[in-house]
């Protein structure tokens, strides 16, 4: 299942992971993957961009 994540302006993005880089796009690829258990989604206060941070 792919995480899929909407910002405060109604973009989404999608989570994806290439080796131990996790990053978010606009597009989902094959790259594309859920949230790893552990982490949670944090939306940038300026830019509205979102990132994940460890619990």
């Amino acid at each position: 299942m792919v995480f899929e994540y909407t910002n405060k302006k109604g973009t989404k993005y999608y989570l994806n992971q290439r080796g131990r880089l996790y990053f978010f796009s606009r597009k989902s690829s094959a790259d594309s993957i859920d949230l790893p258990s552990g982490y949670q989604v944090v939306e940038s206060e300026s830019t509205g961009l979102p990132m994940l941070k460890k619990k």
